[in-house]
């Protein structure tokens, strides 16, 4: 078939190899000049099924909201807030129940298990060199800390993931370099997990994508998706004459629902913004050897090759455009707190802002829409490189009629009809 991706993100990049590898030829449709350049391009790098978390835990709005006021809080809410803002919230605060919580959390764990079986299995066929560590220690400050982790890791032991509960003396023997100067309580170690170069992934598999056939058109904004008797047809801005296609599969994250509701979908999806800080080693032997969490202010550390990068907040609303200095604050005080000295922050220091996709159970959609051609695999959140390519090859699947490697009727796109 002929089909068209649109959205050049980690999520349409994999979905468009994939569906290469099934023989189909592959149009991808993206408004920016190159691939992997929003949500993709400089995120946390957590490939980390046993650390996958659904946004609708038990208690989360409270959390949240009785938090958003604090000088170092990791979720922010930003003004103005838009009409979807406002709806996501309500449908956040709607979902947010025990047991919902606890069959979403098994769902995204099982999709990340099976990305990452994906991700490897592509990395080893294709041969790709791209920055990666493994390990991950998620660092916990108080005894508090511990404590309000203890429910998820009862969640993992249900599902055999393998992770050890540390002294504060044992986490050191894994991440020597953790500042001396630090009391804390202790950590859990997940040894099975790892961070990795999501932009450069991408663009690796955009070039074997190419070598697959696959066209990209960059800087090409698609206006609007319809039917065109049993064709779909693409508006592209700057056009007058539509573009056919057999499919189109949308992965264009937040734009998503402007494509989408002409068509009668009503998605519940709004951009939960994220923040990062990439700098140059100065001092590996004062520098994390993989990726570490803390816990108390969601911040993770990693390690990329010569760079460190350091990852956190979440905030909804405001404008898009305008980087909220105390969230970048909180990113370098974490780093300080735990690898004093390990980057060079005078100069040439990356500072990130960008629109992650969420739904509020922060389960993705992956599947038919109940339109004739018109496929999603969008949603993906924060957890985006993680369920990349298992999301990916289960789309594929289903577009050539074949029963997916896991269960995809947890993720169907056609519950979102309105």
């Amino acid at each position: 078939m002929k089909i068209a991706v649109i959205g050049a993100g980690i999520i349409g990049v994999t979905t468009a190899y994939e569906l290469a590898c099934d023989g189909h030829q592959v149009q991808v449709l993206e408004r920016r000049g190159a691939a992997a350049e929003e949500a993709s391009f400089a995120n946390a790098g957590l490939v980390a099924p046993g650390y996958l978390l659904p946004w609708d835990g038990p208690g989360m709005p409270g959390r949240v909201f009785g938090s958003m006021f604090s000088r170092h809080a990791p979720m922010k809410i930003g003004l103005p807030l838009s009409g979807r803002d406002l709806l996501w919230m309500w449908n956040f605060y709607r979902a947010c129940k025990p047991a919902a919580y606890l069959a979403h959390r098994s769902r995204l764990h099982q999709l990340a298990i099976y990305s990452r079986e994906r991700l490897y299995n592509i990395g080893a066929e294709l041969k790709l060199k791209y920055e990666r560590s493994a390990g991950y220690l998620v660092l916990l400050r108080s005894p508090r800390d511990s404590k309000m982790m203890q429910p998820g890791l009862d969640v993992l032991r249900g599902a055999g993931v393998a992770f050890k509960e540390l002294t504060a003396v044992d986490a050191r023997k894994i991440e020597p370099a953790l500042n001396s100067e630090m009391v804390f309580h202790g950590a859990i170690h997940l040894p099975e997990d790892e961070v990795a170069n999501c932009r450069q992934f991408a663009l690796m598999l955009k070039n074997e994508a190419q070598r697959r056939n696959v066209e990209f058109a960059f800087n090409t904004t698609v206006t609007d998706v319809n039917r065109n008797g049993s064709m779909v047809a693409l508006g592209i801005a700057g056009e007058n004459t539509l573009r056919s296609f057999d499919a189109a599969v949308i992965c264009a994250g937040v734009d998503s629902v402007r494509l989408l509701e002409p068509l009668g979908l009503k998605i519940p999806l709004t951009a939960i913004h994220g923040y990062s800080i990439s700098a140059a080693i100065r001092e590996p032997i004062n520098s994390p050897a993989s990726a570490i969490m803390d816990e108390h202010y969601k911040v993770t550390i990693a390690r990329l090759g010569n760079r460190v990068r350091v990852a956190g907040g979440a905030e909804l609303g405001g404008p898009t455009e305008r980087k909220r200095l105390g969230t970048l604050q909180t990113l370098y005080k974490v780093l300080h707190d735990w690898f004093p000295g390990c980057a060079n922050l005078s100069s040439g220091v990356q500072e990130w802002k960008g629109a992650r996709p969420v739904l509020p159970t922060g389960i993705p959609m992956i599947g038919a829409t109940g339109i004739a051609g018109v496929w999603l695999n969008l949603g993906h959140g924060s957890n985006g490189w993680a369920l990349s390519c298992g999301s990916a090859r289960i789309v594929s699947d289903l577009i050539g009629g074949k029963k997916p490697g896991l269960d995809a009727v947890d993720f169907a796109a056609s519950r979102l009809r309105a």
